[in-house]
């Protein structure tokens, strides 16, 4: 492990990034609370350099969004806790004609672009899923831009809330490092954020309703407005009026799943929610999935959790896609994990990456994986998942 080849690496980029003369940035960032702290740092961080920035929040890096956005040249482009385990299509799309720096933590493919910079710290020997979040490498970066940038600290923290467990690896330096500087105190045993008078999970909590459940009422906008001016009364009842209707889904969904049960192969139990969480961002799937693997009396602890739902056509400040897609969201109970770990199981991603070969676009971590895929392929998912773990047991 080298931060050190990291901060070289990205000390070149900045330097690069400097030495260009664009009018706008163009961040793309995910929606969950990780993305919208990874957001508020690069575009913190990039307005003090004196540039406009422009936000985009997308779900995945659909590739024909991502086609129109690297569409001309020179432009700056930043990904932000999205973007490495699509690097090869964005590098197939951008062909060298942008400067595009992908900020990211989920697990990595490779780029043949040389003006693609991807900085995720797995090439670095940092694991995704326990050492960093994408906020923490957005942090680093922003701190290699400027020292001032210290004060932006906490961000990298709130976005660590979605690795379970205490802060460690780099999170861990940061943490101390947030200490240190004031940004944040320890308060019977919770790190607090200083400026904001708020708790890192607290606010963590909030963003992952602003982002995920708000995706199509402007809630990622307000999400990175909290996460570097705090809540206001506005922005409070934005997120108890969006945590009341998920609430009312989730509780919808749980009562179905108990009176049909879910549907199962050997090694898959799955469900399909349809439209129920129409008007909600896809994230929405995953977190109903994560909630659903303690529910000891309803699932298989040895079998992977997969939950689907109908995407809307709509990308917000984009416009509409072509097909009629679907998400689905894989989450591993925790007596499986242990098979996972011990090579006797495929991961989350992979199950899905491989799943899907050909007509999906999957991405994730070792115990929690989506991937986005045409309706009609639904059969053919749970049909190759089973398939993946067969071919993975082994006699």
């Amino acid at each position: 492990m080298s931060l050190e080849r990291f901060k070289d690496k990205a000390l070149r980029v900045i330097s690069e990034f400097r030495d260009r003369s664009a009018e706008e940035v163009i961040l793309i960032h995910h929606d969950d609370a990780d993305g919208l702290a990874s957001a508020a740092i690069i575009k913190a961080s990039i307005e003090r350099e004196g540039c406009h920035v422009r936000t985009l929040c997308l779900e995945k890096p659909y590739p024909e969004v991502i086609k129109s956005i690297h569409e001309g040249y020179d432009k700056i482009i930043f990904y932000v806790d999205i973007g490495s385990s699509h690097a090869d299509l964005i590098s197939n799309l951008n062909m060298g004609r942008n400067l595009t720096i992908i900020l990211d933590h989920h697990d990595p493919r490779p780029s043949n672009d040389p003006k693609l910079y991807d900085l995720n710290l797995e090439h670095y020997g940092f694991r995704g899923e326990e050492d960093f979040s994408g906020a923490t490498i957005c942090y680093l970066f922003s701190k290699l831009m400027s020292e001032k940038n210290i004060d932006l600290s906490y961000l990298a923290l709130v976005g660590s809330c979605e690795i379970p467990g205490e802060f460690r690896g780099v999170n861990k330096l940061v943490l101390e490092e947030a200490i240190s500087n004031g940004v944040v105190q320890i308060r019977r045993g919770k790190a607090r954020i200083v400026k904001f008078g708020l708790s890192v999970d607290n606010l963590f909590s909030k963003l992952q309703i602003l982002g995920p459940v708000g995706y199509y009422e402007n809630g990622p906008a307000i999400g990175i407005s909290v996460c570097l001016n705090g809540l206001t009364k506005d922005a409070k009842r934005k997120i108890d009026e969006l945590e009341i209707r998920r609430k009312r889904i989730n509780k919808m969904l749980l009562a179905k799943l108990y009176r049909e049960r879910l549907n199962e192969t050997d090694h898959i139990q799955w469900f399909d929610a349809g439209d129920m969480y129409a008007g909600m961002g896809s994230k929405v799937i995953g977190q109903f999935c994560s909630f659903l693997s303690y529910q000891r009396r309803l699932i298989k602890p040895d079998k992977f959790i997969l939950g689907i739902m109908n995407l809307q056509d709509e990308i917000p400040s984009w416009g509409k896609l072509k097909r009629r897609l679907v998400k689905a969201s894989v989450r591993v109970p925790r007596e499986l994990r242990r098979l996972i770990d011990e090579g006797e199981a495929p991961s989350a991603v992979d199950l899905l990456v491989r799943a899907s070969e050909g007509f999906g676009m999957a991405d994730g971590h070792v115990y929690a994986a989506s991937v986005v895929l045409p309706a009609e392929k639904k059969k053919t998912l749970i049909d190759n998942a089973e398939e993946v773990v067969k071919s993975s047991i082994k006699p």
